[in-house]
């Protein structure tokens, strides 16, 4: 039964609009007897925009029929709706290269400060909306992810039912993925390094820790090559190739970080910086290299390749403090 339910969950049952799915929402145990109270008790700031939802007959069961205002909410049962995107959502001025489409596959190489997927204030400016409106491809999905600050090689898939084979590939770490970074110089390192550690995230927290236990994350760091910078006068700074061999939260970052070269432009390690949703500048110097992998569906020996270049380090960038000082 169980089975049964979650794969009909998978199918959302109001159709992709102007590149965007509908939000799924599960009812749970709270001071409301109906839809109306459920929505309003949730997101007290947009009533009057959801009222006008229910109204249209826009709020929907996971079968598809309309909720009306009085219709009871079950805890447990699930609400299909359309969110309104942020009104103030900043444009994000850098573009999507497609590196390859075929009938299944669409890879692109995403620029630093895009999401990949609506999140938060992230709605229209993510990957996953770009696509679907330019290609006109509502099912396209993500096989993975890449986070925001980071750019370079992503995969996605272009019809629901591939979704399954290309994200399991993923998971099961049948792909191997290639990043580079720009960090301060270390020379005396017996480069390659491989660096292994017990990484935690909390849910909430924005930054993920190191901590004592049996290591869970594991990334093999090769120097490539020094990077001169005379405006900066003494420092100097090194290419890195990175080679994750598992894929936890930030682990790429957190290595860096633990042997002393956090990576140029970390708003988050060593130290948490904020920034303004406009700032686009001094961006996190790493970025998805390659993905090579056997295609779960062909049995076809790919590879990708990123054709985006880091940006260098001139007069405004200052590498982060050394954790090991």
């Amino acid at each position: 039964m169980r089975r049964h339910r979650a794969a009909r969950r998978r199918v959302a049952p109001l159709p992709i609009r102007d590149g965007l799915g509908p939000v799924r929402l599960q009812i749970e145990a709270g001071p409301w007897t109906t839809i109306d109270e459920y929505l309003v008790g949730k997101f007290p700031w947009d009533a009057d925009s959801l009222r006008a939802k229910i109204a249209d007959d826009e709020v929907v069961d996971e079968l598809g029929r309309p909720l009306r205002a009085d219709s009871a909410a079950v805890v447990g049962s699930l609400v299909y709706l359309y969110r309104d995107p942020p009104a103030d959502e900043v444009p994000v001025p850098f573009e999507l290269t497609i590196l390859h489409r075929d009938d299944d596959l669409v890879v692109v190489d995403k620029p630093h400060f895009l999401a990949t997927t609506p999140r938060g204030s992230h709605v229209r400016e993510t990957v996953l909306v770009r696509l679907r409106r330019q290609l006109g491809l509502d099912e396209l999905s993500p096989a993975h992810r890449i986070d925001l600050a980071t750019a370079g090689v992503l995969l996605l898939t272009t019809r629901r039912e591939l979704r399954g084979p290309y994200q399991t590939m993923f998971q099961r770490r049948h792909v191997t993925k290639v990043y580079e970074a720009i960090a301060p110089l270390r020379t005396d390192l017996d480069w390659p390094v491989t660096v292994r550690s017990r990484i935690r995230k909390i849910d909430g927290e924005v930054i993920a820790t190191e901590i004592p236990g049996e290591p869970n994350a594991e990334s093999l760091i090769e120097l490539v090559e020094e990077i001169a910078s005379p405006a900066l006068g003494q420092q100097c700074w090194g290419r890195y190739r990175l080679t994750p061999h598992t894929g936890k939260t930030h682990q790429l970052r957190l290595h860096m970080c633990s042997l002393g070269i956090p990576i140029l432009g970390d708003d988050y390690y060593p130290q948490l910086r904020l920034r303004r949703d406009d700032d686009f500048t001094d961006p996190l110097r790493l970025l998805s290299r390659s993905l090579q992998f056997t295609d779960p569906i062909s049995g076809e020996e790919r590879e990708f390749i990123s054709r985006l270049e880091l940006p260098l380090p001139d007069e405004s960038a200052r590498p982060s403090p050394n954790p090991l000082a």
